[in-house]
């Protein structure tokens, strides 16, 4: 097939956004004048992707938060088409947003243009019905962990396991002292870092709970230090009103910093919501306790359909618990405090935790964005 040619690609938030600019950097070494078009984030749009709308438009998250947006996202889903119908890309890749993507892969799957969906919906978790509709929506599936592709082997649906790009990107050497030197840390001081979400909606519910307990775990560790790392103004914002509820004065003990795997590299122990951030945390190696909080009527309707026995990202992968996890009611200043000074009570306890990170480490890197390029590169010369 001719290097030019137009790809269809929609990213509907940060972290897709990250993957589609692999993605597309992978693609353009096999087709140099290839044409990106669709929605994309900062990152993709550095790299030529020409964004139709702004993808902060497409990021939301939950059973109930989405149908305030529902008039908006299917406006956008209804030019996305009509443009793609007018003008057919040779391959349409939907990353990640599949309550978004998986209706446009089927639209546009119907009028024969060939789709791939990037990043496996939970399908293993919850809803697990949408496995009819995935087969009517994509040619191809690419899975970032390697148990999602019994479910699609199950149903006929050709689907390749790429690994996550992160395992590519996050080496096995320590990083913890390079990290603290930037920081200006000492190697001897105790440290820990806070992540309680990406989102606002997230920080505001967990942000209270970290930060009470950090004050009380300093009580019986007074040279504890806590690194908050913010992605964004408006989570910088967030963090510092609940910082000051907790009456938390930034100074030595309590930093905020910029970059959440700085943060996460320098720390002995991570206390974070769940989400990818734990998965960041086992490729870096690092000893945690993931808490996750949703919404009360989210958290209702989720406790009816979701059915996984682990949150977080290293227990999925291991098939077991290795990691401390809680959620809900269960998300206490007490849970947090006892889980920060249970691991400074015995740091060596953990040894064998991290000796399975780095088994799941290597399971997970396969050159995510290259083994994708060569996946949709099949498809096409097949199409």
């Amino acid at each position: 097939m001719a290097d030019s040619i137009q790809i269809g690609i929609v990213a509907g938030e940060k972290s897709g956004d990250i993957l589609g600019a692999g993605l597309i950097a992978a693609l353009r070494k096999r087709y140099p004048t290839a044409e990106f078009v669709g929605i994309g984030g900062p990152d993709m749009v550095s790299l030529g992707c020409r964004s139709l709308f702004p993808m902060e438009r497409l990021s939301v998250m939950g059973f109930v938060e989405p149908l305030g947006r529902l008039p908006e996202l299917l406006h956008i889903k209804r030019k996305l088409e009509a443009y793609f119908r007018a003008h057919p890309p040779s391959v349409f890749i939907g990353i990640d947003s599949p309550d978004f993507n998986l209706r446009i892969e089927e639209t546009l799957r119907s009028n024969q243009i060939a789709t791939v969906h990037y990043v496996s919906p939970s399908v293993w978790a919850y809803r697990k019905n949408r496995i009819h509709k995935i087969k009517r929506a994509v040619d191809l599936m690419l899975t970032l962990f390697p148990f999602e592709t019994a479910i699609y082997d199950e149903f006929d649906i050709p689907a390749t396991c790429i690994g996550h790009p992160l395992a590519d990107q996050i080496g096995f050497e320590n990083k913890t002292a390079g990290a603290r030197q930037i920081l200006g840390l000492s190697q001897s001081e105790q440290v820990v870092a806070l992540l309680p979400g990406s989102r606002v909606s997230e920080i505001e519910r967990l942000a209270p709970i970290f930060f009470a307990a950090a004050v009380k775990s300093l009580r019986s560790m007074p040279k504890l230090r806590f690194l908050i790392p913010c992605s964004s103004a408006e989570s910088r914002a967030c963090i510092e009103r609940a910082l000051a509820r907790c009456s938390i004065f930034l100074g030595e003990q309590f930093r905020l910093v910029d970059n959440s795997q700085q943060a996460m590299a320098a720390a002995d122990f991570v206390v974070l919501a769940s989400g990818t951030a734990t998965l960041e945390a086992m490729l870096l190696r690092k000893p945690m306790a993931v808490f996750y909080r949703l919404a009360p009527l989210t958290h209702l309707i989720a406790s009816r359909i979701v059915d996984v026995p682990h949150v977080a990202l290293p227990n999925l992968l291991a098939g077991k618990r290795l990691v401390p996890e809680a959620i809900q009611g269960e998300v206490t200043e007490a849970a947090v405090k006892s889980q920060i000074l249970n691991y400074f009570s015995d740091p060596d306890a953990f040894e064998g935790v991290l000796r399975q990170f780095d088994s799941l480490h290597h399971e997970l890197r396969k050159g995510a964005s290259e083994a994708a390029s060569a996946a949709i590169t099949e498809l096409l010369n097949r199409s």
